[in-house]
């Protein structure tokens, strides 16, 4: 990383007198910026496999897919695939929260918090779609089909 920051410093001295030669600051801030975006696009092409960020936190794609995307697109979220749930006879049974967890990680390749899945079956039980009642083993709310 210091190799890096070196480097950098020393281009930026290089470029100091040209870009300093411009007399407006906003000038100055424009050349400063498509340079770093250049230089950003060439490292990008160096660094296979590598993420660079641009300015504002932005992640640059490399063409490289990582691990949780297929061809750049994102997984499901939690509503999504709960609809879809839904549309089975999966509901047709009552399922914990945590239940439902498990199986959106084992059949969906999801791994929701039983946080990220409370609220949206909790509007899916308000909508009349499922059923929230309370389970008499544990106490904890189970979930199934109207």
């Amino acid at each position: 990383m210091s190799k890096h920051i070196e480097k950098l410093k020393k281009q930026l001295m290089e470029i100091s007198e040209v870009v300093n030669s411009f007399k407006s600051e906003a000038v100055q801030v424009k050349v400063i910026d498509r340079l770093l975006d250049a230089m950003a696009e060439s490292e990008k092409h160096d660094l296979e496999g590598s993420e660079i960020y641009l300015k504002r936190g932005r992640k640059l794609r490399t063409g490289i897919d990582d691990e949780n995307s297929s061809f750049g697109r994102k997984k499901p979220g939690a509503t999504k695939i709960l609809n879809q749930l839904l549309a089975t006879d999966y509901f047709d049974s009552r399922h914990s929260i945590s239940a439902i967890a498990d199986y959106c990680k084992d059949h969906y390749d999801s791994d929701f918090k039983t946080s990220e899945l409370s609220g949206i079956l909790l509007k899916l039980a308000k909508e009349n779609k499922l059923k929230r009642e309370r389970s008499h083993d544990n106490n904890r709310f189970e979930y199934v089909k109207v």
